[in-house]
């Protein structure tokens, strides 16, 4: 088409053509020709006592992608939460897109790490299994999630590494019987996904990772777009203590709209056409995520200079130390790849 007609037509299309309000269950797509609901609600953090009636409340108030996980310690809830809602009718387990992901000390056991979170959530099937970190720890080590060296050093298991536990995980989804619909892998930097693509039959289907304005992570995001991997966003306000809903910038968009900060950072994302998830145990602020809108390029242009000033280099991740981040080293593990 001609440069100069394209520019005069896109500049006569309404906007809600360009930009259309994204919904909590609007549908972004995988490479494996399902979708996942663009709003999850995140369970990490979430205690015992709480994140059952947070599931229940969440999914009552329309929410259909709930990401878990073994290492949460509290798939027992929300196991009892889906049961709840779907024994009452109030939604069918096939309108659930329901996320649980692998511990480090499983990866030697594929099989049995995925069958005691399908146990825990009295399910037959997940939506999604990802490699929750790609560095294997020793299954047999003095504690059964964060084992430890006698330096007080994470007890890595080089024996093995994350490809050998992808190419385990390859074999869920090639079952005559699957109990995984799709896998994929979550806080993959692009050195991981580099190495992990020159050898994997199956291209990860989403890669979770620490995502908002202050740490776009515009590499990795760049990367799985062009291999077709689809990106969800965890720790949207900015991780512990939600920091950016104090940013300057978010709150002029967000006055802008006649929003909240958390309406902008959590729409920022499905602008970038990921999925997103927020964590609340809250009713009123579980109703209140669901609040999406269309951000337009202006908006996404502002957001996307915070992190020219402001940006992360590191992001926290605790169970492997304080400064835990693309591309530095916590607890001697190399997490750059």
């Amino acid at each position: 088409m001609n440069p100069s007609l394209s520019n005069f037509m896109l500049a006569r299309t309404p906007k809600h053509i360009l930009h259309p309000t994204p919904t909590m269950t609007t549908q972004l797509q995988l490479n494996t020709g399902a979708s996942i609901p663009a709003l999850g609600l995140g369970t990490w953090q979430s205690a015992p006592g709480e994140v059952k009636k947070a599931v229940i409340h969440a999914i009552e108030a329309g929410y259909r992608h709930i990401d878990c996980a073994f290492c949460y310690q509290n798939e027992d809830e929300v196991g009892e939460a889906l049961q709840d809602v779907i024994s009452r009718g109030i939604v069918k387990r096939e309108d659930l897109f329901i996320t649980s992901k692998l511990w480090c000390t499983f990866h030697t056991r594929v099989e049995e790490g995925l069958q005691k979170s399908l146990d825990l959530l009295k399910l037959d099937y997940v939506d999604l299994y990802l490699m929750h970190w790609p560095v294997p720890m020793n299954p047999n080590g003095n504690h059964p999630l964060f084992p430890k060296l006698p330096d007080g050093s994470r007890d890595i298991d080089h024996s093995t590494n994350h490809i050998q536990t992808w190419k385990n995980m390859e074999k869920l989804v090639q079952s005559s019987s699957p109990k995984v619909k799709a896998i994929g892998v979550a806080n993959y930097s692009v050195k991981y996904l580099e190495k992990l693509l020159a050898q994997a039959t199956v291209v990860p289907a989403v890669n979770q990772i620490e995502n908002h304005p202050y740490l776009p992570q515009q590499e990795v995001a760049d990367f799985c777009k062009e291999k077709g991997i689809h990106l969800t966003a965890y720790s949207p306000f900015g991780s512990t203590g939600s920091p950016m809903f104090k940013d300057e910038i978010v709150n002029e968009v967000a006055k802008k709209h006649n929003v909240g900060a958390g309406t902008v950072l959590l729409s920022y994302h499905l602008a970038r056409n990921s999925s997103v998830l927020a964590k609340s145990v809250t009713p009123s602020r579980i109703d209140e995520n669901r609040k999406l809108i269309a951000l337009d390029d202006d908006d996404m242009s502002k957001l996307e200079s915070i992190s020219k000033t402001k940006g992360l280099t590191r992001f926290v991740y605790p169970p492997f130390g304080v400064n835990c981040g693309f591309p530095d080293k916590a607890d001697g593990i190399d997490l750059s790849g």
